[in-house]
């Protein structure tokens, strides 16, 4: 160790003298709900194939990109289902790259509850559970919510690993989302009902080897803050998955 000009200690390669490789830089990870389809509210649509977006998700999808358009784009991954894959592709095109599916942050698999309406379900126990203690909940012939938390989770690490220092865009579902949330912010999972993220929102993270910093929540403004500055710039710059509508 020697002193810096700052009169701080720089660790040094005790072999060669020189200064030990630094900490790869953190990824920003911008993870975007999709935009509304037909059945968005009323319907848990879960992993049901073949709902695409609607006409007012195609405009949500059409305004995300256009967010999007600015920033240093790495990389666009999306669930591989119709609703995520459309609005990931609003957003792949402003950059010229194609949407790479990732499975591990496809929408939980709701078993037996998959396209039923939320009002009935709202009056069974199972729902009173999956609202007041969600990490007790397992889906009937599907998955508990603990579980997709957990495969998210390590989706979107895998993605980090993948992508040190640059943007990526990942589109995935209101509950996932909630569930990825929730972890990187040190929020127990019972606690995740109380997170809101709407269709065609973004949620950003830097995610770097020391820790987490949540720069965006359920975010549908201005991305001014994330486009990196130009070296002549001194100063610094200033429930369930369809049923949040």
């Amino acid at each position: 160790m020697i002193a810096s000009a700052g009169g701080v200690s720089a660790p040094q390669d005790s072999d060669n003298g020189r200064e030990a490789p630094k900490s790869p830089p953190a990824t920003r990870l911008v993870l975007a709900r999709h935009a509304v389809t037909a059945q968005t509210g009323p319907l848990l649509s879960g992993r049901t194939p073949g709902i695409d977006l609607s006409d007012t998700g195609r405009e949500q999808a059409a305004r995300l990109g256009d967010r999007l358009a600015g920033l240093p784009v790495a990389a666009v991954y999306a669930s591989p289902i119709e609703r995520t894959t459309q609005t990931a592709e609003a957003v792949a095109v402003h950059h010229g790259l194609p949407v790479l599916p990732l499975p591990g942050v496809l929408e939980a698999d709701y078993g037996e509850w998959t396209g039923g309406t939320i009002s009935e379900l709202a009056k069974t126990d199972l729902w009173k559970t999956v609202q007041r203690a969600p990490s007790r909940a397992r889906f009937p012939g599907g998955e508990s919510l603990a579980e997709m938390q957990s495969r998210t989770v390590a989706a979107l690490e895998a993605v980090v690993v993948a992508h040190p220092g640059e943007l990526i865009v990942v589109v995935s579902h209101a509950d996932p989302i909630k569930a990825a949330i929730a972890h990187y912010t040190g929020v127990h999972l019972d606690l995740f009902q109380r997170i809101v993220v709407s269709p065609a929102s973004v949620t950003v993270f830097a995610l770097g080897p020391h820790g987490a910093a949540m720069l965006k929540c359920n975010d549908t403004g201005t991305f001014d803050e994330l486009v990196p500055a130009t070296p002549a710039a001194d100063a610094p710059s200033g429930a369930t998955e369809d049923s949040a509508a």
